[in-house]
């Protein structure tokens, strides 16, 4: 088949157009060993260069200076067999192959040094500038640490030159001579043009992301940092010739808390053990798998399974033990080439790092916990405060904890468990201090029903009622009626279900309450001689706990019923809760009511009255306030944050939900739905326009979530985490976040079906967006088959269409006719007229740019098709602008008409265009500038009217000018312009 050298060439340009990897290599070698036979040298020449590119991007760095000789050999001999880009190119790459040598250390120095020489030669004798060969000499002297200052100042005084390295390169390697004197913050400062996208190339800013990421967290921009990892990753993953960077991404894992990540990116890197071509790559890379793995081991995960190469299996240990041993040879290797310890010198200080901050810092990715050696996660919880000290004198121990409840402070249940392991152990005797054994009995009993109260997945009803009945009938013995009725009245409200049970409940709560009535409440009074004043607070308290045990069960018994709460239930629920509040004010303790008032506020807010829910929760903050109980403000706060965010209020919102989490944080309350309150909080710093803001937040959320084993509500949180950063213009961080939801097979059970295919969309257009057409056709058909069984079939339509038109993008065009087929056929059984119009619209312009003139008839064929199914659609479908499909159809027409230059046709079709564009009002008027910029080429340039393209441009200017399309006056302009212009 490679018999002629144009064969060889087309079947070089086929190569070119794969990625780089293993098969591109070994097709560039076939292709050599196909070129020689041919006694023409032009095809061995293009060849050998593609095969030297193939080996620079695979990291064969042993294999490419070969190749070069061979290139330099027939430049000597047969220079004519070069095209101009081929004879650019054996300058270039001088530069290629005096990096390779560096990075193989069994090169001497004297070798790579004679080789830049003969490079500078080569440079003069085509009177080329001499920048590129001080910027080689430069890159040796970081490499050996021989004197770099002093190279430094030689290569970047200098002007560049033709042959010198791209700005984004040369920007990198300036940052990196700052980064290794140790100047963090002049680094990242040279770095900016780069990191900002200003400045790029092939390589970068994936090369400089890797590198900046320790620099960044250092300098505690930790937004930046994440941002980096996220969008760099997906650069560099899987790449052969990548690995030093990945290894900077497993060691910023490793230091930033995320050893979970750290170990997925490993599983995903094992083929990166075996870059024996670039040894020092491969060196970078295990420096950064040693740095991970001594984190592991350092945290007692020895044992825990690790990827590593390939043919056995791993543990954090004996990887650490092969990696050592590894790196260590190959660092001694380039020492002693070297004649220096710079090598070794900075692997040492990359292992002696230690973690760069106290938490860590989340990615927003669905991530697993480091494994324990038995595959459970290992990883725990982080604390949301630091957590008070236990007390070890036992009366001092159950005086706060009794404190703590008593002022309903969070944290008391650790100090109860904790009572309870020493009464169940009987390591103490019980202090006549505590008052009656029998009463501490009895708040153990009750403190086992507020555990089983708590439970993630309801109420325990059994457990609670028998602990309560084991409180009552202790605190009666004890002759603490009061804390018996308060007991009784939590075992007749708390689990209860709406109906018979709650019927039983209020039985029991009104016998409760009449007994309560019938106790003297004049003792309550300050100094009174019969209690003392924490007697007098006990049942004070007791009292409106029975209170409040009737107003929340009226209230879950109203809240069961939503929307449409029967007139008794909703009455019940109000008088209970206004006897509550009332009667707490009365005893000058409105402390007591702040739940009744939750309460109020909640059911208020969920049947539509937020302000009146709003000024509930205000008032339970003025009592709290007023209290000095700064402890209980986080949930009003966060209630209070929601109702606001439903009132369009996000500013107050965002103030409020972060006064709930640093209340939440400060005090310790670990029962507090943190997760979730910093969920709600990205949410509304989204709406307030704060998109940095949100993504901190919705990160923790999510991770905070999935801690939680609440992996379907991180799931939701990370989508709208995804959606924050597109709108943010950081799709790349958008696509990662959403590839670790949507990538692997192991979707969160539980999770909606409706939520997937809504993450499996955002994907596919977010790949899109990063032109990665291949990857977003494949999202786009993952949909469709998702979405297939349904009974709406709409999204089924959208997404064979869409998959369509990325198989066109990714140049698979039998595949993507197939998919327009698929979406012809569903739109038959549920309509989406523009999507598959547009569809067809795309697929005739394709056609166009791809066939030319040849394939006008199947251009319009589609057009007319795209026509067809419109003219069908109901002229009031929701949704549908028919004005602008009809517009967008005759653009397009004319646009194919014009580049088989039938352009009196062409022009006709952009004047339809117009006149539809017009029937769409003030919406019509960008895409009708658009049609009369075409019409006016067309004129212009295909039938030679300057002077009505002129007229045309100069109404449509003023048009515009006058609907407020400034960017689109200009460019109207500067067509007026050149049209004006005369012809040379």
């Amino acid at each position: 088949m490679l018999e002629t050298p144009e064969a060889v060439f087309e079947a070089l340009r086929e190569n070119n157009e794969r990625p780089y990897g293993l098969p591109r290599t070994v097709t560039a070698e076939e292709l050599v060993e196909a070129a020689e036979q041919f006694d023409e040298k032009e095809a061995l020449v293009t060849a050998l260069l593609e095969l030297m590119s193939a080996y620079e991007y695979a990291a064969e760095h042993r294999k490419s200076p070969v190749v070069f000789a061979r290139v330099l050999k027939l430049w000597d001999e047969v220079p004519g067999s070069f095209s101009e880009w081929e004879a650019r190119q054996v300058l270039w790459r001088h530069k290629w192959v005096a990096t390779s040598l560096l990075q193989v250390p069994e090169v001497p120095l004297a070798t790579i040094h004679g080789w830049i020489g003969q490079m500078r030669d080569r440079y003069r004798d085509a009177e080329q500038g001499l920048q590129p060969v001080a910027a080689m000499r430069h890159r040796v002297a970081a490499h050996t640490g021989l004197d770099p200052e002093h190279a430094f100042d030689l290569w970047a005084t200098r002007q560049r030159e033709a042959l010198s390295d791209c700005e984004a390169c040369e920007t990198r390697h300036r940052a990196l001579h700052h980064l290794v004197a140790g100047d963090d913050g002049r680094a990242l400062e040279t770095w900016q043009p780069v990191l900002d996208g200003g400045q790029s190339c092939q390589e970068e800013p994936w090369v400089s992301q890797a590198h900046a990421l320790l620099p960044l967290l250092r300098l505690g921009r930790t937004e930046e940092a994440r941002s980096y990892h996220l969008s760099g990753y997906r650069r560099v993953r899987g790449q052969i010739g990548m690995a030093e960077e990945v290894g900077l991404h497993l060691e910023f894992c490793a230091l930033s808390g995320n050893e979970g990540r750290a170990l997925e990116i490993l599983a995903e890197s094992r083929p990166l053990f075996e870059t024996t071509g670039a040894p020092l790559s491969l060196l970078g890379f295990l420096t950064g798998v040693q740095v991970l793995l001594r984190r592991l081991t350092e945290d007692g995960h020895s044992a825990v399974p690790v990827s590593g190469p390939l043919g056995r299996n791993w543990t954090a240990q004996t990887l650490l033990a092969y990696v050592e041993r590894e790196a260590d040879a190959l660092t001694a290797a380039f020492d002693g080439r070297n004649g220096t310890t710079t090598v070794g010198d900075r692997r040492r200080a990359r292992l002696a790092r230690r973690p760069l901050l106290a938490e860590p810092l989340e990615l927003g990715l669905r991530t697993a916990a480091v494994p324990s050696a038995t595959g459970a996660p290992a990883t725990p919880p982080r604390p949301a405060a630091p957590v008070e000290a236990i007390p070890e004198d036992f009366v001092e121990l159950v005086e706060l904890a009794r404190a703590h409840a008593a002022q309903a402070r969070p944290g008391d249940d650790r100090l109860w468990q904790r009572i309870a392991e020493r009464v169940e152990a009987g390591d103490h005797t019980h202090d006549p201090r505590l008052g009656p054994e029998e009463v501490l009995r009895a708040e153990l009993a009750e403190q086992r029903a507020f555990t089983a109260s708590d439970l993630a997945d309801g109420p325990d009803r059994p457990v609670i009622r028998e602990a309560l009945t084991e409180a009552i009938e202790l605190f009666g013995r004890a002759g603490a009626e009061w804390r018996a009725l308060a007991a009784r009245a939590r075992r007749a409200s708390v689990g209860v279900t709406p109906g018979e049970e709650s019927a039983e409940g209020w039985a029991e709560l009104d016998a409760v309450l009449a007994r309560a009535r019938e106790l003297p409440q004049d003792t309550w009074q300050d100094g009174s001689e019969d209690r003392s004043e924490d007697g007098a607070e006990d049942d004070r308290r007791s009292y409106c706990i029975v209170l409040q045990c009737r107003a929340f069960l009226a209230y879950t018994e109203a809240a069961a019923a939503l929307p449409d709460i029967p007139a008794e239930v909703e009455s019940r629920f109000r008088a209970t809760a206004q006897e509550a509040i009332a009667e707490a004010t009365r005893l000058g303790v409105p402390q007591r009511a702040i739940n009744v008032r939750l309460y109020v506020g909640d059911l208020t807010a969920r049947s539509g009255d937020f302000d009146g829910a709003e000024r509930e929760l205000r008032a339970a903050l003025e009592a709290i306030e007023s209290a000095g109980a700064p402890w209980r403000a986080q949930r009003p706060h966060g209630l209070l944050g929601q109702i606001l965010m439903q009132q369009h209020r996000p500013d107050e919102a965002v103030e409020h939900l972060r006064m709930a989490l640093a209340a939440a944080a400060a005090h310790g309350d670990t029962a507090f739905p943190v997760a979730r309150t910093h969920a709600m909080l990205g949410h509304a710093l989204s709406h307030a326009g704060d998109l940095a803001g949100a993504v901190r937040h919705l990160s923790e959320g999510a991770s905070r979530l999935e801690r939680e084993d609440d992996a379907a509500g991180a799931v939701e949180v990370r989508l709208e985490l995804a959606d924050v950063l597109a709108r943010a213009d950081r799709q790349a961080d958008a696509v990662a976040v959403l590839e670790s939801l949507l990538v692997t097979d192991d979707v969160p059970a539980g999770t909606d079906e409706r939520v997937l295919a809504q993450a499996r969309l955002s994907l596919a257009r977010g790949l899109r967006e990063l032109e990665e057409h291949r990857s977003a056709a494949e999202q786009f058909l993952l949909l469709a088959d998702l979405v297939a069984p349904w009974e709406e079939q709409f999204t089924h339509t959208l997404a064979a269409s869409e998959a369509a038109v990325a198989l066109l993008e990714a140049e698979r065009p039998d595949a993507a006719r197939s998919a327009y087929e698929r979406a012809v056929a569903s739109h038959g059984k549920a309509p989406n007229a523009p999507m598959v119009a547009e569809m067809m619209r795309r697929f005739a312009a394709y056609t166009m740019a791809s066939e030319g003139a040849e394939g006008l008839d199947t251009a319009l064929g589609h057009l007319r098709e795209a026509e067809e199914l419109l003219a069908v659609v109901d002229e009031g479908a929701e949704d549908i602008a028919l004005w602008y499909e009809s517009g967008v159809t005759h653009y397009q027409r004319g646009r194919a008409l014009a580049a088989a230059e039938r352009f009196p046709e062409a022009l006709a079709e952009m004047e339809r265009a117009i006149t539809a564009h017009d029937a769409g009002g003030p919406a019509g008027e960008a895409p009708r500038a658009e049609a009369v910029r075409v019409a006016a080429l067309i004129e212009a340039n295909g039938l030679e009217s300057p002077a009505a393209a002129r007229a045309r441009l100069g109404a449509a200017i003023a048009r515009c000018e006058a609907a407020g399309l400034d960017h689109a006056a200009q460019i109207l302009s500067r067509l007026r312009d050149e049209v004006s212009a005369p012809k040379r």
